[in-house]
């Protein structure tokens, strides 16, 4: 392995070399000659390839969304995760694409997503920092289907709250037709009075929840024959209080 110290690094592969990125580096090492893969390591390609092809959806659904700078090793992480998560898709809940502050920094109750789509932040007292003047609150909603690889689509909603100020929640109704995986993030970026904070220690953005589609229970095996669904309704959480963009 040999680091890279060119203006113009490269990743891929030229002639015998190989260029990849670790941590920010770009690195070098030869390819080898002969390559032996046994069953299991056909497998751990197979796993790696699948989940590596969901954290490649998850990144496309919410880069272009998102205000914050992700850490360098987000990639490596979420590619991790997602193999760990062996297709149980909700296991991504949690997941910090700034690994240097949680939006549990600022919400030490935290919101929850009802089966109606609505995401409640609860009423609770704001944590306060030294210069921290606003907090500015972006929920990005995505709608992916894993199965044909498609961002179905995406929503994002914008609040504005002062911490000084007694927070009584907000409601937000997130609108993303179509079929597959509900991926919903929450980002708080910290407020100066002449702007957003460059701190890292500020700025925190994490998927909050995953909504999987639910089978109806008429369809599940044992279900009475003749008889309709009875899924549990969720009651409206209120109306929305929130500035699309």
């Amino acid at each position: 392995m040999a680091k890279q110290k060119s203006l113009f690094p490269y990743s891929g592969q030229l002639r015998d070399l190989i260029g990849y990125e670790r941590n920010g580096e770009h690195f070098l090492r030869r390819r080898p000659e002969i390559v032996r893969q046994t069953a299991a390591t056909r497998r751990a390609a197979q796993r790696f390839g699948v989940a590596s092809r969901k954290a490649a959806m998850i990144r496309k659904a919410f880069y272009h969304e998102l205000d914050i700078r992700c850490d360098n090793g987000h990639i490596n992480r979420l590619n991790k995760l997602m193999i760990n998560a062996a297709g149980n898709n909700t296991a991504i809940t949690g997941f910090r694409f700034n690994q240097h502050a949680g939006t549990d920094r600022f919400f030490t109750v935290a919101p929850r997503l009802f089966r109606n789509e609505v995401l409640h932040i609860p009423p609770q007292i704001l944590a306060r920092y030294k210069g921290i003047t606003m907090l500015e609150v972006k929920v990005i909603a995505a709608r992916i289907d894993f199965n044909t690889h498609q961002v179905i689509g995406t929503e994002t909603a914008m609040l504005m709250i002062d911490p000084r100020e007694s927070f009584e929640g907000a409601n937000i109704s997130l609108n993303v037709r179509g079929e597959g995986t509900l991926v919903v993030a929450l980002q708080v970026c910290g407020m100066y009075k002449n702007g957003p904070s460059c701190n890292r220690k500020y700025l925190a953005a994490d998927i909050i929840a995953v909504a999987v589609p639910q089978m109806p229970e008429c369809f599940k095996p044992g279900y009475p024959q003749g008889t309709t669904s009875a899924l549990e309704t969720v009651p409206d959480a209120g109306p929305a209080i929130v500035q699309r963009e």
